[in-house]
């Protein structure tokens, strides 16, 4: 069963080494769109659904991201230089609009498809061409000779800037302009460490692990690892996907390439993520922190595991979030505690999956403070539980762990 998460405003790091500075500049960081299932150990890609990609063809020759807030243009701009494409998007005119520009890293990455291989894009909304490559706006730490690159396969990594056949190179280098369609604004902190054994990346709004494990495992064992993890009172850890692996990245760092002295523990490893390689399905993308690329390699390897867990901070379907009702225990197993701040009124309780569909749905009467909700025939999984108590509306996320 898939596992819904529901994550906040994302921003996009452009200043400093330390990453106290950030310039928001996408809502929300969309899943790796991998809807297929690899293995029966749980925790897979396929298991979580975060934020499912969504695109709007504008019918202008431009993509809109629904997830991001971004806009695209749906035809890249064919094979050029670097120089020429850092002036070929700053001075585009399309769909009406300026204010094009050649996208950051992450941005470049958020819109790859990674159940697609080859190109790995949504090829229904971006028109397909001839590129291997998609130029980002980032050069390499302390380099003018290398700059960070998309690729059709997948994966993001370093690439000198005369590789591409316009710079006498062999391979094709596309550029894809992209812009804001809301002015970005500014935030202070990239990170903060939580003094509990967890960072909260203010960026994403993901929680990490902040010292990983120390020994390297294979990709099943990686899975196992991650949904069995506790770290004071919270179990719902997981294994990151590639998207959300490739967020942690400083482009403005080396060896490793992580933002310090936030995780000064992670070294210089390969890290899994939980996506798999879908057409080479026995091998997994991994991060490398020396230089920041992300990869594959086969899940009989063993790389290194750091860990995330969401942290929900917008509504879910425009649903309001209150206090005054709590939810125990969390992760549950077969009975989930609804506490109630009163019990002189009715309840009507609905239990939806991951998809959508109402699993539970039944009209209580509170005769105490206490209501225990029987979820003895649910599977493990991502649950969300609403509890509607007169014009008050409580949704919760459950995690049912059996």
């Amino acid at each position: 069963m898939k596992k819904k998460l529901l994550l906040g405003i994302i921003i996009i790091n452009t200043t400093l080494f330390f990453g106290q500075s950030i310039s928001k500049t996408i809502q929300l960081l969309p899943d790796t769109g991998e809807t297929q299932s690899y293995t029966t150990t749980f925790g897979e890609d396929h298991d979580y659904l975060i934020n499912t990609p969504s695109f709007t063809n504008n019918n202008n020759g431009t993509i809109t991201d629904n997830i991001t807030g971004l806009m695209w243009q749906q035809v890249d701009g064919g094979e050029m230089t670097f120089e020429s494409a850092v002036t070929y998007c700053n001075s585009l005119t399309l769909g009406g609009y300026s204010g094009w520009r050649l996208p950051t890293p992450m941005e470049a990455y958020s819109i790859l498809n990674h159940q697609n291989s080859n190109p790995a894009i949504n090829t229904t909304f971006f028109t397909l061409t001839t590129a291997e490559y998609w130029w980002t706006s980032v050069y390499e730490n302390n380099s003018t000779s290398k700059v960070w690159c998309t690729n059709a396969g997948g994966g993001i990594g370093n690439h000198p800037k005369i590789e591409t056949i316009s710079a006498g190179g062999i391979k094709r280098f596309n550029a894809r302009a992209v812009r804001n369609v809301t002015t970005p604004t500014t935030i202070p902190n990239h990170f903060t460490d939580n003094g509990d054994g967890t960072i909260t990346d203010n960026l994403t709004q993901l929680i990490w692990q902040k010292i990983p494990n120390t020994i390297a495992l294979t990709w099943e064992q990686a899975l196992t690892y991650a949904e069995g993890l506790t770290i004071g009172t919270s179990s719902d850890w997981r294994l990151p996907n590639i998207k959300e692996l490739q967020s942690l990245n400083n482009e403005l760092a080396t060896n490793p390439s992580v933002f310090t002295p936030y995780f000064s523990n992670v070294g210089i490893h390969n890290y899994w993520s939980s996506t798999t390689l879908p057409n080479q399905t026995l091998s997994a993308w991994y991060w490398s922190t020396a230089f920041g690329i992300t990869t594959y390699s086969a899940k009989t390897g063993t790389n290194y595991v750091i860990c995330v867990k969401g942290n929900p901070t917008l509504s879910l379907n425009n649903t309001e979030f209150h206090s005054s009702i709590k939810i125990t225990p969390n992760p549950s197993s077969d009975f989930v505690s609804i506490l109630f701040p009163n019990h002189s009124t009715s309840s009507k309780i609905e239990m939806s999956d991951a998809f959508g569909k109402v699993v539970v749905s039944k009209q209580i009467i509170i005769n105490s403070n206490e209501y225990q909700l029987n979820t003895e025939g649910l599977s493990d999984g991502m649950y969300y539980l609403s509890v509607s108590n007169g014009n008050q509306k409580d949704t919760f996320k459950i995690v049912m762990k059996k």
